[in-house]
């Protein structure tokens, strides 16, 4: 199997979770739940659930504040086998942090206040060594960053010789007039954020090949759309194959995407096949979805090697 050299550009967030017997609706109040803390923002999961999905150390591009949160992210970062080497620190912005609701069947509602994310700018991409952005391997990014940012990372990524993956989260139609497709090798998103970016979402029902189709018909050549508990659907030209989910009892889907496509971006690294890395992908999220937390949910590579496929 070749080493996995895998790049990760996005967002630093501290998750302040409460989990309780249900979510509010507007207005209301719920009691009885428990809280607790723990790492989390997109970036950082995927690239924790790369690295502990590795054999090789992940590298990650972020900026955090510089203040309690940011001093502990980053002690959480070298733990993880993290190359944080071009790691930037702000005191303009606190570390970002995310409030996180999770019900008793693992649903979540999440409001975040970004932080330092947004400091990290296109000029910082631009200022990063060569070698950052060198292949082969993967570029993973998600769109907590700022959209110029996000564009930059991936352009230089496409130019030296790396595989890059888009997890358009949290979706957002302006990557679309930024012709940010021709700098993205494969799409990763969800039921509800591939059905805005195909400009789906009146539809009565969900066709995951439909939507696929209109995500190519944008320039997005080659996607995965996750589906929950059902699996994945992985489409690679006039290719698509689905991938069904694994039966487990999920209790915090929160880190279930990031744990997913951190996976992904490691198994396209030690070149697998889309429909292959998709369904190793598919047994991370399946762990992750059994445990609390974002980070402390992500499984490592026994775990992910231990689960049988269905």
């Amino acid at each position: 199997m070749a080493a996995a050299r895998v790049v990760v550009l996005g967002s630093v967030n501290v998750d302040l979770v409460i989990r309780g017997p249900r979510l509010p609706r507007p207005g209301e109040t719920v009691l009885g739940g428990e809280f607790y803390q723990a790492a989390g923002g997109k970036g950082a999961n995927q690239a924790v659930a790369a690295a502990r999905a590795a054999r090789e150390p992940v590298t990650f591009l972020a900026c955090i504040g510089d203040d309690d949160y940011g001093r502990r992210m980053l002690g959480n970062f070298r733990r993880e086998n993290l190359v944080v080497d071009h790691l930037k620190t702000t005191r303009e912005k606190p570390t970002g942090v995310a409030l996180i609701l999770v019900d008793e069947h693992g649903e979540n509602l999440i409001s975040v206040a970004s932080g330092a994310n947004l400091l990290l700018s296109a000029a910082d991409v631009d200022a990063l060594p060569e070698r950052v952005f060198q292949g082969p391997g993967v570029f993973l990014a998600c769109l907590e960053s700022p959209l110029d940012t996000v564009w930059r990372g991936l352009e230089r990524a496409k130019q030296g010789g790396l595989t890059t993956v888009l997890n358009p989260a949290p979706a957002d139609r302006a990557i679309l007039e930024m012709s940010i497709a021709r700098f993205v090798d494969v799409l990763t998103p969800n039921r509800g954020e591939a059905a805005l970016l195909a400009g789906n979402t009146g539809a009565s029902e969900f066709n995951a090949t439909a939507v696929a189709r209109s995500l190519q018909s944008l320039g997005f050549a080659n996607c995965v759309i996750t589906l929950g508990a059902q699996g994945c659907l992985a489409v690679e030209g006039d290719e698509t194959a689905f991938v069904p989910g694994h039966v487990v009892k999920a209790v915090d889907a929160t880190g279930a995407g990031d744990a997913f496509n951190g996976a992904l971006a490691v198994a396209l690294a030690e070149r697998r096949s889309l429909v292959e890395a998709a369904r190793w992908a598919n047994r991370a999220a399946a762990i992750a979805v059994t445990r609390l937390g974002a980070q402390p949910s992500l499984p490592s590579r026994e775990e992910i090697e231990q689960l049988q496929d269905l």
